[in-house]
């Protein structure tokens, strides 16, 4: 299981907006990937930064929200 750990809350990042460690890719940008149907490896092609696992911790910080 992914780990939360990958998503951060930070106020001077992306204006507090959850986001990917180590980028400024925000978990709501990713999901919209998501949504709109892109695969894995579509994302994954076109942000090298990120990981399976940075896109499994975005599906789960969806799914149980920290607050």
């Amino acid at each position: 299981m992914p780990s939360l750990e990958l998503v951060v809350v930070d106020p001077d990042l992306l204006a507090g907006k959850p986001a990917i460690r180590g980028t400024r890719l925000a978990v709501a940008f990713i999901m919209d990937l998501v949504a709109a149907g892109q695969s894995e490896d579509e994302i994954l092609d076109n942000y090298p930064g990120l990981t399976s696992e940075d896109i499994l911790a975005c599906i789960e910080y969806e799914a149980n929200p920290v607050a």
